[in-house]
């Protein structure tokens, strides 16, 4: 690829549900369903708009080619809220390809619990989480950030080749930012726990550099 540009999505509700209740030290954020199906918030909506305006300035030689997504509901949004101000520019905009291996990490039994429901209704996972760190531990019927790893390991060999020469967009998960750095630049795990959380609607770039990609920009605001 030319060059990778790896987004966050928006704020979700469940973003802003797990803030709010690790601020005012609740153990229920309140947030039910599926994680999938988890939408933007108002923020969310807000930020990719502003990602939507940062994309139409650019210059066509900057302008994505390709453009992938996660199958979660939270980054479509923020995909299509990004593409229609392009659109209002009178900008033409790639289809939007989606893939299931960009999807955010899967946490099975846990699936929307905060960190406190955990220590409170499961306390042996929340001691074997403490043990095996946060990038091995697997949830019961769920992924660790290394099972993110191994599907990401496998859709950039298959991007690389499939858009050889070309700017290519994805819009999915912190959990892929972080394991992408992982995968594209070989980031040992103990960089990547130090590493500054991702934020809502940032931008992570890579380029091209000597038959790789090299780190352009990691977690760029674009807010405009």
């Amino acid at each position: 690829m030319r060059e990778l540009i790896v987004v966050r999505h928006g704020e979700s509700t469940a973003n802003a549900a797990f803030a709010r209740a690790e601020a005012e030290g609740l153990v229920d954020a309140g947030i039910g369903g599926r994680d999938a199906d988890v939408p933007l918030s108002e923020v969310g909506r807000a930020q990719s708009a502003g990602l939507g305006r940062w994309l139409a300035a650019l210059p066509d030689e900057e302008f994505p080619e390709v453009a992938v997504v996660s199958p979660y509901r939270r980054a479509g949004q923020t995909l299509r809220i990004a593409f229609g101000e392009v659109r209002a520019v009178g900008r033409a905009v790639p289809e939007a390809v989606v893939d299931d291996r960009l999807r955010d990490r899967v946490t099975g039994e846990l699936e929307l619990l905060t960190r406190a429901a955990i220590d409170a209704r499961y306390p042996a996972e929340a001691a074997r989480r403490a043990t095996a760190g946060e990038f091995e531990y697997r949830p019961p019927g769920g992924e660790s950030m290394m099972d993110v790893a191994d599907r990401l390991r496998e859709f950039h060999a298959d991007a690389a080749e499939r858009f050889a020469g070309r700017r290519v967009l994805v819009v999915a998960h912190d959990a892929v930012v972080l394991m992408l750095r992982h995968v594209i630049e070989g980031l040992p795990i103990r960089e990547l726990q130090s590493v500054v959380p991702v934020r809502n609607a940032s931008v992570t770039r890579w380029v091209s550099d000597a038959g790789g990609l090299k780190l352009a920009g990691y977690n760029g605001s674009v807010q405009r």
